[in-house]
């Protein structure tokens, strides 16, 4: 199995990597995220020159297409500098529903905008009483003549209170539907508020609000939603990884540098083998992380395979982020909680990114979930 990149791809991690090094490098997140909408509307805008954007979607529809190791490659970049842009909610998540559920008109009215960096998309599926499951139940879709109008609750949604269109998942005759509903649109409110990690969320109502059908059949979309979902959850994974990776060479050299009783703290055996076990930890969710980006692009993936090999990453992710976090902190020291510091920014994005799309425990209920499906089960020693 090669995990390598070619000389295209390393040439797009160099050129993203640059850009966001230039725009995050030094202390510019704390003054971006300070303000609204909680990113930067000019570094969106050079990542939409670069095609970053537009990377996951066909040439026909105003997109590169690229495939899931280039949107590996952004995803890692952005999770190395805590990049606040919306890459995988927008790009990944929300254009990735309008790509593979969406019109040919849809795709061109929405994805055009969304890879020229005129326009942020946004998910909202997530309801307040059903967190991770891909039916709705909290919205429902009322349709009158050929118009629909959507009613109900959606929280939290990402990035849903700067979104230009949202993409929203709606119960429709015991079904689920997707619709796009526009930001200006009427009975429709949100409320944005920062989170944890210093991103934004919203709470999304709608009363009534006209939405226009993504698609056009009358066909279920759960399964739509649930691959996109894994797609985001593997990109996801990736951005993890990408933090993950800045947290350990910052605790290194933190070890290299920091002395106690005359000498650097990586003179002391106990903290060095506690650090080369972040490494152990991070190539092996690296390594999970490529594998099921290379599930995804496989041609003879069937869409359970799809979604097996996110709920992978994303136990593998979990389990990483909660190790490499806690370490970061606790071989820093008390410097490593405060503020001021950055590891403890990297732990509490590790932490989101958790429970954005599912946690764990709630991926490995549902990889157990399929042991019976197994011809033979080897028992561990």
């Amino acid at each position: 199995m090669d995990f390598t990149f070619d000389n295209e791809q390393n040439a797009l991690r160099e050129a993203v990597a640059g850009l966001l090094m230039r725009a995050y490098g030094g202390d510019q997140r704390r003054s971006v995220t300070r303000e609204e909408p909680g990113f930067d509307e000019k570094t969106w805008a050079q990542l939409a020159e670069m095609g970053v954007l537009g990377l996951p979607f066909a040439e026909e529809d105003g997109g590169m297409g690229a495939g899931q190791a280039e949107v590996a490659i952004v995803a890692t970049e952005i999770g190395r500098v805590l990049a606040p842009e919306p890459f995988v909610e927008s790009v990944v998540l929300a254009g990735g529903l309008v790509a593979a559920v969406g019109t040919a008109e849809q795709r061109t009215a929405v994805l055009g905008p969304l890879a020229e960096g005129s326009s942020v998309l946004a998910a909202a599926l997530a309801e307040p009483t059903a967190r991770w499951t891909p039916s709705a139940a909290g919205v429902t879709a009322t349709a009158d003549g050929g118009s629909w109008t959507l009613t109900g609750v959606k929280e939290p949604v990402q990035h849903g209170a700067r979104a230009d269109v949202l993409v929203v998942s709606a119960a429709v005759d015991g079904g689920t539907r997707l619709f796009l509903v526009q930001g200006d649109a009427t009975g429709l409110t949100r409320t944005g508020y920062r989170t944890h990690d210093v991103g934004r969320a919203a709470r999304v109502v709608f009363d009534g609000t006209p939405a226009e059908l993504l698609g056009d059949s009358d066909a279920d979309r759960t399964a739509d939603v649930e691959q996109a979902l894994a797609r985001a959850t593997v990109a996801y994974a990736h951005e993890a990884v990408g933090a993950m990776d800045t947290a350990l060479t910052t605790t290194a050299e933190y070890l290299r540098t920091r002395k106690q009783f005359g000498v650097s703290l990586n003179k002391f055996q106990a903290l060095t083998f506690r650090a080369a076990d972040m490494y152990v930890t991070l190539e092996l969710v690296r390594s999970t992380a490529l594998w099921a980006t290379m599930v995804l692009d496989a041609e003879g993936s069937t869409a359970d395979d799809v979604v097996a090999a996110a709920d992978r990453a994303r136990l593998q992710t979990s389990r990483a982020g909660r190790h490499i976090g806690k370490e970061a902190i606790q071989l820093h020291g008390g410097i490593g909680v405060t503020a001021e510091y950055k590891v403890g920014h990297y732990t509490s994005r590790l932490t989101a990114i958790d429970h954005l799309l599912g946690d764990g425990d709630w991926a490995r209920a549902r990889l157990a979930g399929r042991v019976g499906s197994y011809d033979t089960v080897e028992a561990v020693p």
